[in-house]
């Protein structure tokens, strides 16, 4: 299962706004993506409860998980979002 280190660089961090943009994006890649801090259990990151819930912070890393065809396309776009300050 592919995996990515990735640093959020909004500087709000993952909520309210930039949470729901990040969930929508991830709703729409072609496989299941899982988001989570370092140490932590992993969660959907196509849920706006738990994209919030992990309180991920600007300048915080979180671990981007994907598997199936389209894995590596799908962290592509959602390590793009998370790495582009403004949202």
């Amino acid at each position: 299962m592919p995996e990515r280190t990735v640093t959020v660089a909004v500087p709000e961090g993952l909520h309210a706004r930039p949470a729901a943009l990040f969930v929508q994006l991830a709703g729409a890649q072609p496989v299941p993506v899982t988001i989570r801090k370092e140490g932590g259990t992993p969660a959907s990151a196509s849920s706006i409860l738990a994209v919030m819930a992990l309180g991920a912070k600007g300048g915080e890393d979180v671990v981007l998980a994907a598997e199936g065809d389209g894995a590596e396309g799908a962290l592509d776009a959602l390590e793009g979002f998370l790495t582009t300050p403004q949202h």
